[in-house]
């Protein structure tokens, strides 16, 4: 006998409302394990009698076959994510791997060197049987020493890299060029090497990130107070110190930028984001994201770009820039469609920083006429046909905020 909606509302009653992980069970099958910052909000959405436009027929036709839901509590959203991925990846549920089709997810990866950078390579970069990743935008192959995900959205993997970093300062590929060393480490982001035992403590930074991403929270605590008592022990006051503020941030992960995530995700809201660009034969060039949702403008989610990488007309070359600034912002929320004014050009460069970013938001171009007045729109026909309307006015805001900023930026010139 199959669950209803009904029965699903009920059977999400007992769910704490605390982060966790929640199984969907068909029988003795498992279909489909998901995360969750409130376990029972999350369960009870799938009662909703939206379902199918806000989730899709693939979910519905999962929610169909359901026969018992279980859950496991976590203590915070970020131990959630982490718990998700791994175990996807040793269940392997129907849903959750037919619903990745051909994408290619991200792995959290830790080079095998001296010190270890810890760095977001994507899936079908790495051979997990030699233990080396090749990622296209590097020339040389990395060996590795771990790794751990797969992660669905790059996004949520990189602010869980973020949240990590502050309690396990490590290297990444930026801090270890010369040039901006010393600003991670001012930041607290990287380790500072001015100290006799830091190979060590950068050691043991890396041993305690990989239980984390392991799932063993507890075993890593236990070995810090162990570590803690031994330092105090041995009156290295200034070391036993380091690991109690080390325990303390354990044990209190503030993951407000995955909470925001993960609500922006619960409630389904549709959010378009569209960019512009302006200038006037390549001086006072700025760029602009608008954000439409649900059909409404969102100008407090509005942003102003000015555009450092290029000083004379190149469209292509500053929506590139924009793009890569606004997706190292994750805590900005994620795009459910993205809408860029050009053609081909703008849509090409649009996808590579998408796939660069882990974002799979369907593209839509905005192809103007010789007055500036849209003639073509450029996507899946589906998702155009569905949106039409809002993909209009989103590139309507977007082209009306970036005249008004250029205009703003010129009479400042002058």
């Amino acid at each position: 006998m199959k669950i209803h909606r009904s029965e699903i509302v009920q059977m999400a009653q007992p769910a704490p409302e605390s982060p966790g992980v929640y199984f969907f069970w068909n029988n003795k099958n498992l279909l489909y394990i998901g995360k969750a910052t409130s376990l029972r909000d999350r369960i009870s959405s799938y009662a909703n009698k939206d379902i199918n436009q806000s989730r899709g027929p693939k979910i519905v036709e999962m929610v169909s076959q359901v026969t018992k839901i279980t859950w496991e509590t976590y203590d915070s959203v970020l131990e959630a994510l982490l718990a998700e991925s791994r175990l996807i990846k040793e269940h392997q549920p129907t849903y959750n791997t037919r619903d990745k089709d051909n994408k290619s997810y991200y792995m959290i990866a830790i080079t095998k060197e001296s010190l270890p950078r810890v760095l977001l390579i994507r899936e079908r970069d790495i051979d997990f049987t030699k233990k080396i990743a090749h990622p296209t935008e590097l020339s040389k192959k990395i060996v590795l020493r771990s790794f751990f995900g797969p992660f669905p959205s790059g996004a949520s993997a990189r602010t869980a890299l973020k949240i990590l970093r502050k309690l396990f300062p490590f290297f990444d590929e930026k801090s270890t060029q010369s040039h901006a060393k010393d600003f991670y480490m001012s930041l607290g982001l990287a380790p500072k090497d001015t100290e006799d035992s830091f190979q060590k403590t950068y050691e043991k930074n890396i041993k305690g990130l990989e239980l984390f991403l392991s799932g063993k929270k507890n075993t890593l605590i236990e070995r810090l107070r162990k570590n803690m008592h031994t330092s105090a022990q041995k009156q290295e006051f200034e070391e036993a110190d380091r690991i109690k503020r080390q325990i303390f941030a354990l044990e209190h992960i503030n993951d407000i930028a995955l909470l925001r995530h993960e609500t922006h995700t619960s409630k389904e809201s549709f959010r378009i984001e569209a960019f512009d660009i302006a200038h006037l034969q390549g001086d006072n060039m700025v760029g602009v994201m608008t954000v439409i949702e649900n059909g409404e403008p969102q100008k407090s989610a509005y942003r102003k770009f000015i555009i450092r990488s290029v000083n004379k007309s190149n469209d292509t070359k500053a929506l590139e820039e924009i793009l890569t600034r606004r997706f190292g912002h994750p805590g900005w929320g994620s795009p459910s469609l993205i809408v860029v004014d050009g053609g081909k050009a703008q849509k090409r460069v649009t996808e590579r920083i998408c796939r660069l970013y882990g974002i799979s938001a369907p593209i839509v171009a905005v192809v103007k006429d010789e007055k500036h007045k849209p003639k073509a729109l450029m996507g899946v026909e589906d998702i155009i046909e569905k949106y039409k309307k809002h993909i209009l006015l989103a590139n309507n805001e977007a082209h009306r905020f970036a005249i008004t900023y250029h205009k703003s930026k010129r009479k400042i010139q002058r």
